[in-house]
């Protein structure tokens, strides 16, 4: 099999969707954190400055999640089909929420009247935390393992998804972009809802070390086959200890009201937990409950060598290119948020 760097072009591509979906966790985390947060803030002033603070960004930060679909259907057409039919009825939630979210943003400040933007309030607050809990779900199920049969048709319902690890690895990504979000929000505030943003931080830290604790405990004890990676290299054991180091500077930075670094570092423990998942998972991209012989590797799963190189040129060339236009982005609208006639 051909290699680029030592690596075969079916693990490129697993790392390539695995660093678009990493890029559109850390990106659009903050954002949705942000919204899951919104109601939190009881005046007008405020609700606009939270707005307006991801105002900027937010559509932009979506590129990374239609990239990657893009990219799974390129590199692994099976596991897309298996994906999609199998979450069809959560993927066509999560549209339905990321619509929802999107004209809230937009329609928000289109009219002066209380009950129009507190409708719009409570549209935004509840698409953005069903938008984190179905992601949540989704990743949970991928890694407890689903149904799946011999041709790769999923056997189970609606219900099979609500499983408990599902739904612990759900409410545990709540709690990551909510303290994501607020993280982001404190540095872009200022006088009195700084200081409410600042006490908001520490309850979701909080939260979130609590949802970290109980996920790594349940993970350890009924899915041992995310650990099987790690036995086999165990140098491979520096990732968890980095993720809890990462987790210690976090509250450590928060504590000294370092919120740069608190926010640098909950980027990298965001990154840090999906790498962990894909180190769990590889090579298999689908996991079958039902036998393990029917499980899908990306091997199984992958298209021809030759559209796998040229999609791999590709990606060389585009995502350089979403990276720059995201970091002039964040550096043009650095700083604290002022609210203006143009704003939200």
């Amino acid at each position: 099999m051909e290699t680029i760097l030592g690596l075969d072009l079916p693990t490129w591509w697993f790392l390539v969707i695995g660093g678009l979906i990493t890029g559109y966790g850390v990106l659009d985390g903050f954002d949705l954190g942000a919204g899951s947060l919104h109601l939190f803030f009881n005046k007008e002033e405020s609700r606009r400055l939270v707005l307006n603070a991801i105002g900027p960004v937010w559509d932009g930060n979506e590129v990374w999640l239609v990239i990657a679909g893009g990219a799974l259907f390129a590199g692994f057409p099976l596991v897309y089909g298996v994906i999609f039919s199998t979450f069809y009825i959560p993927f066509m939630l999560f549209l339905v929420a990321l619509i929802f979210r999107a004209i809230s943003i937009e329609f928000r400040s289109k009219e002066p009247w209380p009950w129009w933007r507190k409708m719009w309030d409570i549209s935004y607050t509840v698409s953005s935390t069903a938008i984190t809990l179905l992601l949540g779900l989704v990743l949970g199920n991928l890694i407890h393992g689903l149904p799946i049969n011999k041709e790769h048709e999923f056997t189970g319902n609606l219900w099979t998804f609500f499983n408990p690890y599902a739904i612990l690895i759900a409410f545990t990504t709540l709690s990551l972009f909510m303290l994501h979000g607020a993280i982001y929000l404190v540095m872009k505030t200022e006088n009195r809802l700084y200081a409410k943003l600042t006490i908001m931080v520490n309850n979701c830290s909080k939260f979130f070390i609590l949802c970290f604790i109980l996920t790594s405990m349940a993970t350890l004890i009924y899915i041992p086959h995310m650990t099987h990676q790690f036995k086999n290299h165990p140098e491979l054991f520096i990732l968890p200890m980095v993720a809890v180091f990462i987790l210690l500077n976090i509250k450590r930075n928060i504590d000294a009201r370092k919120y740069f670094t608190a926010f640098f570092y909950s980027c990298i423990i965001t990154s840090c937990l999906l790498i962990l998942f894909a180190v769990g998972l590889y090579p298999n991209i689908v996991l079958s409950t039902t036998d393990p012989a029917y499980s899908i590797s990306i091997y199984q799963a992958a298209s021809s060598n030759k559209s796998l190189k040229i999609m791999l040129l590709i990606a060389a060339v585009g995502t350089p290119l979403v990276i720059a236009y995201s970091t002039f982005v964040f550096w043009t609208f650095r700083g604290k948020v002022k609210l203006t006639d143009m704003s939200y």
